[in-house]
């Protein structure tokens, strides 16, 4: 089972990604994939996102996402929900992409009056695209990062049994 993070903040190096990437390595160890996950960070590809022809980079990102069967989808929050990057990238999918993938949407924000947003906003757009999403996405708080790893290891707990469920039904 091949894990793939995708990371939708415009800024390299990021909490978003490390956040995403520590996500990743608990449903990771939980359901058996160890080792580091492919991640696909759209800070170096925002430029060619929105231009008129191919660009080698996007199509090779878009291929790991589609070829994953366990995606972790993370954005900042701006402005109540996911960033303009993520969408961008995601609208290069065709319909169905995600079919037969878990994708776990995971946000990071610094209001907790933000704290549905990954539910509202983000499962709706990796549904659409064929994806089962088990629940609960995460939302995580600037504030919480101290205690990330405590976070991360009740949310895996919950959503990892689901991905697995979801893997064999598949099969």
């Amino acid at each position: 089972m091949s894990i793939v993070t995708l990371v939708g903040n415009p800024r390299e190096g990021s909490r978003t990604r490390a956040v995403a990437v520590a996500a990743a390595q608990a449903i990771g160890a939980r359901i058996g994939t160890a080792g580091p996950c492919e991640v696909v960070d759209l800070s170096a590809l925002g430029p060619h996102l929105l231009s008129p022809g191919a660009s080698p980079g996007v199509e090779v990102a878009l291929e790991l996402v589609r070829e994953a069967s366990v995606l972790v989808v993370a954005s900042p929050t701006y402005k109540g929900t996911y960033t303009g990057l993520l969408k961008s990238f995601l609208d290069r999918l065709p319909p169905d992409a995600l079919a037969g993938k878990a994708a776990l949407p995971l946000l990071v924000m610094g209001d907790p009056k933000h704290a549905l947003a990954v539910e509202v906003h983000l499962r709706p757009l990796l549904v659409e695209l064929g994806a089962t999403v088990p629940t609960p996405g995460l939302a995580v708080l600037e504030a919480q990062l101290p205690i990330l790893e405590e976070i991360l290891t009740g949310w895996a707990d919950r959503v990892a049994p689901q991905v697995v469920l979801e893997e064999k039904a598949l099969s």
